[in-house]
């Protein structure tokens, strides 16, 4: 009996770990080939929906003297920057749905002063918009870097459409204002990534990934 109750023992436990890595696997970001999303490699992000802009790039939407807000391309055409996305556990290699990243443009900033990666500008709240700039940092997740993480939400089970949600899970005593990363178009014709807590003006902006 012992050879037959180990035996069973061996065969729920390789189950068990099948189960577990299947749903792992199901977890994870995939292109719009159909990959796994790899972490630190580059990306176009790039919306779902079409004649609506296209990639994403540094603008200088508030006239300052460096490009640091996130904006889309006007021209669906333009693929716009590449991005590389950093998952909060260094050791990952891939980008797992909802889970906290730093997401970052390809390349050296435009600013010595500056980075290329993501963050919540808070310096508008005032008028209840808070866009997406960059100048934040790698890493350290906690409530010093608390603005600089996002998760990828899938939008619709069983495709590759995704939206970037920012609520991030790395500080237990903070609070976010958590909301979904939409399109602003400003008087200007600048489109400009606002994160959206309300709803009221705007949606989500849908977005898939191509492999740089």
């Amino acid at each position: 009996m012992k050879p037959t109750i180990f035996a069973v023992s061996c065969l729920l436990i390789a189950l068990a770990t099948n189960i577990w890595l299947a749903s792992a696997a199901t977890n994870r970001v995939i292109d719009v080939d159909g990959k796994d999303l790899l972490a630190r490699t580059n990306y176009y992000i790039l919306p779902v929906v079409r004649g609506n802009g296209g990639g994403l790039k540094l603008g200088n939407a508030r006239q300052a003297e460096c490009p640091s807000d996130v904006v889309q391309e006007p021209n669906e055409v333009n693929r716009g920057l590449k991005a590389t996305f950093v998952p909060q556990k260094s050791s990952e290699e891939y980008i797992r749905e909802s889970t906290d990243v730093n997401i970052q443009f390809s390349g050296k900033p435009t600013c010595k002063q500056s980075t290329n990666v993501w963050r919540l500008d808070q310096a508008f709240l005032a008028n209840e918009t808070t866009y997406i700039s960059t100048g934040g940092s790698i890493g350290n997740p906690g409530a010093s870097t608390f603005n600089c993480w996002y998760k990828i939400v899938k939008v619709e089970s069983g495709t590759n459409r995704y939206k970037l949600r920012f609520c991030p899970s790395v500080c237990k005593y903070c609070t976010p204002d958590c909301g979904d990363i939409g399109i602003l178009i400003e008087k200007s014709g600048t489109r400009r990534l606002v994160l959206n807590t309300t709803g009221k003006a705007f949606g989500a902006f849908e977005v898939f990934f191509k492999k740089a």
